[in-house]
């Protein structure tokens, strides 16, 4: 009870006015943890921005996904899909081409996108090619953007690689190796071998990157709980938001 005193405390502190209320970008790669965004996470980044009186609007990048995977099963599946309706599916179809993010960035305080596969099979091609990843033009060009305007940008889980790739010297988490057996612990490598600096947190904590405005939290790179996923994007998104006040 305690405890969940203290974090509605917390949001509520970092609440805003209907005057002062920032406008989010939130960029989706799909839908679904293996082919697109992760939908809890993508939930819970939007949740969260809405709970301490931010706006959200989201965007994803009009292009075919990489493969479509059949999640019930873990296999590829011989189909085509786009990124753009796929993530319509997450935001209640209330989604724009990421094109007009780029046209449109003036008007936005600051940018997050949740985690998922999709980050790094339709956001990049950072599975298939690692470290000599390259990032997707419009999504480049997004986050450079916000980046040169010095606007904060969220990370979840393996989105800070992209961060890794595109902005050097930046500090991020992706999580913790957790050991030789750990699945993600090759992409703690990649980010450190593209210039990163990598802090180990677990999924409750954020990792704050002051000089280049960049926030990042575990998620499901960390083997937590459901509401633990939940709790971790929150105190990122409290972060975030207080570097835009």
């Amino acid at each position: 009870m305690l405890r969940s005193a203290l974090r509605i405390q917390t949001i509520m502190a970092c609440s805003f006015s209907s005057k002062t209320r920032p406008k989010v970008a939130v960029i989706l790669a799909g839908c679904g943890v293996n082919d697109g965004s992760e939908i809890h996470e993508a939930v819970s980044v939007l949740s969260h921005l809405t709970r301490n009186g931010a706006e959200a609007e989201c965007f994803a990048p009009d292009i075919p996904q990489m493969h479509v995977i059949n999640h019930a099963e873990g296999k590829e599946e011989k189909a085509s899909r786009f990124v753009l309706n796929e993530s319509a599916r997450i935001s209640r179809g209330q989604i724009s081409p990421l094109t007009d993010l780029l046209c449109n960035a003036q008007d936005f305080s600051a940018v997050v996108v949740p985690g998922g596969f999709g980050v790094a099979k339709n956001l990049s091609d950072f599975a298939v090619k690692g470290p000599q990843m390259t990032v997707q033009k419009d999504v480049a060009d997004a986050l450079y953007a916000f980046h040169k305007s010095r606007k904060p940008i969220g990370l979840c889980c393996i989105a800070p690689i992209l961060a890794a790739k595109l902005i050097p010297g930046v500090t991020i988490t992706l999580g913790k190796s957790c050991g030789d057996e750990w699945p993600y612990k090759d992409a703690i490598e990649a980010a450190q071998k593209m210039g990163a600096n990598t802090e180990e947190k677990g999924v409750l904590e954020v990792t704050a990157c002051p000089e280049n405005r960049v926030f990042s939290t575990p998620a499901f790179m960390y083997d937590g709980k459901y509401h633990e996923v939940d709790d971790g994007i929150g105190n990122m998104i409290i972060e975030l938001l207080k570097a835009v006040k």
